[in-house]
């Protein structure tokens, strides 16, 4: 198993991308602090299957990403427990969809409130249950950032400063032997997808792809299992696109 022992703290882990990463954690031995926005009777059930199934240890801890000081609460409560965290993934985040010109100053603040600054304060919290045995930051962007698709100004750009963020804690960070590296997903199919994106759009979108389909949320998780476990020891400050070719 290639998590065996080591403890990780993974956010967003009530749907999509983040709920299939706790799943494949467990699966490779690892104990996670399973981060939600809110108490969900879902998850929590979920959580046990898990826990009897892989016979691991999972804690859900509850904080919502648009406030600081629900974010600061959260991170206490995993920093309580003693543990030394190995392996931090930021998966949550949020999507909106309009064109620069209709897009007000309330949604790009809103946008980075979550995207980014929660994650800025999550991981500064966080990092000091790591300096002192290493460790593995995976932050999840998306293709986005990088194709600068149109009508996703506000997201494109908040996931953009993230991965700026996770190059430059490669570089302040190694010295701890912390490894900070980004997965820019492209078209996945989880329900914030299909939401967020139209058909025509998916169509259009989908021509470029040289696969030729959406990425499963799997195929992303076994990315971020890849950056946290040590048969990526050598890979810091890096951007993993998983888009199909896009």
């Amino acid at each position: 198993m290639l998590l065996d022992g080591k403890n990780a703290v993974v956010t967003g882990c009530n749907r999509g991308i983040g709920k299939v990463i706790l799943e494949i954690f467990a699966r490779n031995g690892a104990n996670v602090w399973a981060c939600a926005r809110k108490h969900d009777d879902d998850l929590i059930t979920y959580i046990e299957e898990l826990k009897v199934k892989y016979n691991t240890n999972i804690t859900p801890i509850f904080f919502d990403l648009s406030d600081a000081d629900s974010v600061k609460e959260g991170a206490k409560q995993i920093l309580a427990d003693k543990f030394t965290i190995d392996i931090l993934v930021n998966s949550a985040g949020t999507i909106s969809t309009s064109l620069f010109q209709m897009t007000s100053m309330k949604q790009m603040k809103d946008m980075f409130e979550v995207n980014y600054f929660s994650i800025f304060q999550f991981t500064q919290i966080l990092v000091k249950g790591m300096v002192k045995n290493g460790g593995s930051i995976i932050n999840i962007a998306s293709s986005a950032a990088i194709e600068g698709n149109a009508g996703r100004v506000s997201y494109a750009s908040s996931k953009s400063a993230l991965i700026t963020f996770s190059q430059v804690l490669s570089r302040e960070l190694g010295r701890y032997n912390i490894r900070v590296n980004s997965v820019a997903p492209g078209l996945t199919d989880t329900s914030m997808m299909r939401k967020s994106t139209p058909d025509d759009i998916l169509e259009q979108t989908l021509s470029r792809v040289s696969l030729g389909r959406v990425a499963e949320p799997i195929e992303i998780a076994n990315s971020v299992l890849f950056l946290a476990s040590d048969l990526s020891s050598y890979m810091t400050g890096h951007t993993l696109r998983v888009d199909g070719g896009m």
